[in-house]
């Protein structure tokens, strides 16, 4: 299995078949599991073996396949898969930190995953500090002996800034701190997180793992040390579990993750040249742009631009809602990674409950909108944005 390409490892990698051999992966959709005596369930309690489970909520055989299959595809040791996206980030998060720690993170987050850390964690006595992720001396003059973690995204949510993961990793390594990636935007085909020195990785599976828009799911990878002795035992107690059900979907996902994503990264390309320069925009973000700010960084750490760009209107959020509203193909919706073109606005969605004077920072202008390409023919969508566009 090891020298199985990733494409290889999407549909293969981590397959258990029971005494019937299907081809499809079973769905062993149980809360629990029997034992032949008392003496092997107190054994189990114990110690668990490589195939052996005692509840849904610390593991399930259906579970364990998508484990197994996205560890293999990231090139991690191991992976405990989440209930949701943001179960995977508070996971990773709050397993390896306490009172008095302190983590340095990328100002430029998701507006959930800043929750997190200027709420949450910072509310149990954790220090919090943001920086910005595209500057190299914000980065070490942040990570210092007294930082414990440090966290960003390879690629930011909505602005698509890019951090060069291998000068962070050098820096906190040097620091004794551990680097947790989220990797959503640059998704596990264009994946080089741990390559790089990430120490941890995480996903929202309900996006390009997924695809379809279907379920909600997650997944934290890393060391099979850390993820069975650190990250483990607080998921396991908390209840972040992943459902078999939706591990099932995610599961089929992947047999089709190389493909979707490459036709789609192919897309947003085409659509981001031909949108530049367009009257009614004032910039198109895209870090397959040679005019994007970190292009030979994006090039260089994922090979790609991935499958979304962000598209800034002139004339601020009554512009963009009547660019939006015009659109007949692309559809409306604050998910990303999906079959379907998505768009929304972040200034009034995803980032909304932050302060103007932090969106400003951040670059969430009023014009801002965030597209998702999916798998339409790109004429198709071309047409429905330029028309959309032409309206304003």
């Amino acid at each position: 299995m090891k020298k199985w390409s990733k494409r290889t490892a999407q549909v293969h990698a981590g397959t258990r078949r029971s005494q019937y051999g299907e081809v499809a992966e079973a769905i062993f959709l149980t809360q629990g599991f029997v034992y032949d005596s008392a003496e092997q369930a107190a054994a189990r309690f114990q110690k668990l073996g490589d195939d052996e489970f005692i509840y849904a909520r610390y593991g399930n055989p259906t579970v364990r396949m998508f484990e197994e299959r996205i560890a293999a595809l990231e090139g991690a040791e191991d992976a405990f898969a989440t209930a949701s996206g943001m179960a995977a980030v508070n996971g990773a998060l709050m397993s390896m930190l306490r009172a008095g720690d302190r983590v340095v993170a990328a100002r430029a987050l998701f507006g959930s995953c800043l929750y997190v850390l200027e709420d949450i964690l910072a509310r149990f006595g954790v220090e919090v500090v943001l920086v910005d992720g595209t500057d190299p001396d914000a980065w070490s003059a942040a990570i210092t002996p007294a930082t414990q973690a440090v966290f960003l995204e390879s690629v930011s949510n909505p602005t698509l800034e890019v951090v060069d993961i291998a000068h962070v990793t050098e820096l906190a390594r040097a620091a004794g701190a551990r680097v947790i990636v989220d990797n959503v935007f640059a998704t596990p085909v264009f994946s080089r997180a741990l390559e790089l020195g990430a120490d941890v990785v995480v996903y929202s599976a309900t996006k390009h793992i997924d695809g379809q828009g279907r379920c909600l799911g997650g997944v934290v990878l890393g060391s099979r040390d850390y993820v069975r002795k650190t990250l483990e035992p607080y998921l396991k107690h908390t209840g972040g579990a992943l459902s078999p059900f939706n591990a099932w979907v995610m599961l089929k996902g992947l047999e089709t993750l190389d493909l979707r994503v490459r036709a789609q990264t192919e897309t947003a390309l085409a659509l981001a040249e031909a949108l530049e320069g367009h009257a009614a925009l004032s910039r198109v973000l895209y870090p397959g742009l040679p005019s994007h700010p970190q292009h030979a960084l994006a090039m260089t750490q994922m090979g790609a631009g991935g499958t979304v760009l962000a598209l800034e209107v002139s004339g601020g959020q009554a512009a963009a809602f009547r660019m939006l509203n015009a659109l007949q193909l692309v559809t409306i919706s604050n998910n990303l990674g999906d079959a379907k073109s998505l768009v929304t606005h972040p200034a009034t969605t995803t980032h909304q409950r932050l302060p103007d004077e932090q969106k400003a920072v951040l670059g969430i202008t009023p014009g801002l909108i965030r597209l998702s390409v999916g798998l339409e023919d790109p004429a198709d969508l071309l047409a429905d944005l330029t028309g959309a566009l032409n309206v304003i």
